[in-house]
């Protein structure tokens, strides 16, 4: 039988926070871990769908130590904010989960494209001001969350030379590979307890965006997407599984990319598994490339993590 919420670890004594833990497998991978002991933190950009999720994480377990803090990934003066609030504590594992749906095209409050600002940038600058705590913490992990969409991806940074926003979107969920793959690099360089992965959530009911999707204008294509996750998407609590894997179980190595299904993560839905991901996305060059602009235009560097001289490529 395959790995299961239920062989998540006794977590008292953790300390975990979770992005977009609002509703779909966010809540879901929060409640689970909150269930387990872990005191779980829901980063949420909209204090009232916060607020909810938290009262319904409460009410279906009572004696969580969970809390809410507002986290608004469009801004970064929001993510140092959030950063700063978390203070000095330990920080065992760090889920990036959050991220708009693939709506019409928009900036955040400091001009980068939406699904590009908030999947990749917001959550870099948030794992590397949160980095001296996770580097404190014997056996941290970041789990990055990415999407089957970034198979329509490519190695392109630049999101806006002309915009399609499901092109957009999924460079931006390729972008979250690049990332857990330099920063899996970086910490085995520096000889760091830091183990960097990431994750999909196969064709589940991810919620993503919450209200500003639902609100969101859409075109032919956006209504047959609503339209096919309505009726053939499996719920978050299918989506949130190969997350809490790769946040908890003991044989998650570093890089490795999990998502529902065996062989090779070609099913949809099913227990954690190795999940496909493009060759390029595993290549040290447009990671390291990635990482430098990344640096650029959030203005937040890595100092405990220098840079590892990229491997010729095969």
């Amino acid at each position: 039988m395959g790995w299961t919420v239920r062989d998540i670890p006794d977590l008292r004594g953790r300390t975990v926070v979770v992005t977009g833990a609002g509703g779909g497998p966010g809540l879901v991978t929060a409640r689970e871990l909150a269930r387990h002991g872990a005191h779980t933190i829901l980063a949420c950009r909209e204090r009232r769908r916060g607020a909810r999720a938290l009262e319904r994480l409460l009410a279906q377990v009572p004696e969580a130590r969970a809390e809410l803090r507002l986290l608004d990934l469009a801004d970064l003066s929001s993510v140092r904010a959030f950063a700063a609030g978390y203070g000095d504590r330990p920080l065992d594992v760090l889920i990036n989960n959050a991220g708009p749906a693939p709506v019409a095209y928009g900036r955040t409050a400091d001009g980068f494209e939406t699904r590009f600002g908030v999947h990749h940038l917001g959550h870099f600058a948030l794992t590397g001001l949160l980095l001296d705590q996770l580097l404190a913490t014997p056996g941290a992990r970041v789990v990055t969350v990415s999407s089957l969409l970034r198979l329509a991806g490519s190695g392109a940074l630049d999101p806006e030379r002309r915009y399609r926003r499901w092109r957009v979107y999924s460079r931006s969920k390729a972008a979250n590979l690049l990332f857990t793959h330099e920063l899996a690099r970086r910490a085995r360089a520096a000889g760091a307890d830091l183990l960097a992965a990431a994750v999909h959530p196969g064709f589940a009911e991810t919620d993503p965006g919450g209200e500003e999707a639902r609100g969101a204008e859409g075109g032919t294509g956006q209504r047959i997407a609503r339209t096919a996750h309505r009726l053939f998407a499996a719920g978050p609590e299918a989506g949130a599984t190969p997350i809490l894997y790769a946040a908890t179980a003991p044989d998650v190595a570093a890089d490795s990319f999990t998502g529902p299904g065996v062989p090779a993560g070609r099913r949809l839905r099913g227990g954690p598994g190795a999940g496909w991901r493009a060759p390029w996305t595993r290549r040290d060059e447009p990671a390291e490339r990635l990482w430098r602009r990344s640096e650029e235009l959030t203005g937040v560097r890595y100092e405990a993590l220098p840079p590892v001289p990229a491997r010729p490529q095969s």
